[in-house]
């Protein structure tokens, strides 16, 4: 049977692409190399699915690398509002939380992935599972078809329009291990590096390990390459016995992760008391010392940071936990000032792609023409998702840069077949 439109990969970025098409009135396949659909999505939000976000496009631009602008028709197209009202439509209920960002009512990624199925359905999609992409046809630089395997055979399927929707290589459990961008090569377009993305960060000495589980918010982190400060970041981040994660770490580790392949040192300082500067913190300091002179230090620590980080704090202060309050001199209190105002960790490395959110590098941007999402270098073959070389932060914007690479991809190649 022959399909008008081909969509490769059933994830967040393969059924928006599908449905579109199919809504245009294409005959639509999607083939997914696993044996259900939406792996990655099932797990995003931590179950949960962060949606999108409903931040505006000059927040999402600023939020996404290596060039945010290149989406600005996709976001015409079909932005944030239009993902929830098509999911509402599919009678999934959405809420709004914290920093705009949109999660299902039901906390489950589970109904995301039904609407987005029960979508498709209704327009008379195929999917076809177990089925990896083995080889993309072309013929006078155009789309003619492809090669897949399916239950260990080598199948053919002729096509007019292809969709790659591959994801990129985190989560390899998901099914998006990286293995489309050699085929996209081979076509010849150029695939920027990938490196994993939004991923925690492994530090130096064992600090981090006696800390794992605690979990600090209203912080602010920031990277510092070569002895300079590049970026802060404000809000939650947790201990592993690694190193670093949570979100304001997540966000930071793509610069981290370029700057350590470049053999530059990187460091996460750790100020545990930003809403104070120096002068202010030093008087509390003080204050706290003269009012409970005769108490134990330990005891006082307790009153300015988590207990867990409590020991840990005194020992690279040097103070002893049993000396009187009125006993400690200026000098060891400047110390421990400086230790709640620059807590610093050297990051020795970045986790795998197994635990990164998100793929950066991918299919360049400048073969991809932005307003119809085709390849420059082959005739109706169409790009959406994370296989782009575009990435975010965390907060949905992930998501969203997938939903409208694929509705404008799938737009523009059923409007090409009408």
């Amino acid at each position: 049977m022959k399909y008008n439109i081909i969509v490769i990969g059933a994830g967040a970025a393969g059924l928006i692409a599908a449905g579109r098409a199919a809504e245009l009135g294409a005959k639509v396949l999607i083939l997914e190399k696993m044996n259900t659909e939406g792996k990655k999505l099932l797990i995003t939000g931590k179950g949960r699915c962060n949606i999108t976000n409903e931040a505006s496009q000059a927040e999402y631009f600023k939020r996404i690398h290596p060039n945010g602008r290149f989406l600005k028709h996709a976001f015409s197209e079909f932005f944030n509002t239009d993902i929830v009202q098509l999911l509402n439509k599919q009678g999934l209920e959405t809420k709004s939380e914290r920093g705009g960002r949109i999660f299902p009512a039901s906390d489950s990624s589970r109904d995301v992935l039904k609407a987005l199925l029960d979508w498709n359905s209704k327009l008379g999609v195929r999917i076809q599972l177990n089925s990896k992409l083995e080889a993309i046809l072309v013929e006078n630089n155009q789309i003619k078809g492809i090669e897949y395997q399916i239950n260990g055979r080598r199948e053919s399927l002729q096509t007019e329009k292809l969709i790659i929707c591959t994801g990129g290589a985190s989560y390899p459990a998901t099914g998006s291990n990286g293995d489309a961008y050699k085929i996209i090569k081979s076509l010849g377009h150029k695939i920027e590096p990938i490196r994993p993305a939004l991923v925690p960060l492994e530090t130096e000495g064992s600090l981090a390990e006696k800390l794992m589980g605690l979990s600090l918010k209203n912080v602010t982190a920031s990277l510092w390459v070569n002895g300079k400060k590049q970026a802060e970041e404000f809000g939650e981040m947790l201990f592993a016995h690694f190193g670093l994660s949570g979100p304001i770490i997540l966000t930071l580790s793509r610069l981290a992760v370029d700057e350590l392949r470049k053999n530059n040192k990187v460091e996460v300082s750790i100020d545990l008391k930003p809403a104070l500067d120096d002068q202010k913190l030093d008087a509390r300091l003080l204050r706290d010392l003269n009012e409970n002179g005769k108490k134990k230090i330990g005891t006082i620590f307790k009153l300015w940071l988590p207990g867990k980080l409590v020991p840990e704090m005194m020992e690279l202060a040097e103070i002893d936990a049993e000396k009187e309050c009125h006993q400690v001199a200026a000098k060891e209190r400047k110390k421990i000032k400086t230790l709640m105002k620059d807590f610093r960790f050297k990051v020795t490395s970045a986790r795998s792609f197994k635990e990164a959110i998100i793929t950066a590098g991918g299919v360049n941007t400048s073969e991809i023409d932005s307003k119809t999402m085709e390849s420059k270098i082959i005739k109706n073959l169409y790009f959406a998702g994370e296989v782009i070389d575009l990435d975010a932060d965390t907060g949905g914007y992930n998501l969203q840069i997938a939903y409208s690479t694929a509705w404008l991809a799938a737009q523009s190649a059923a409007k090409k077949e009408v």
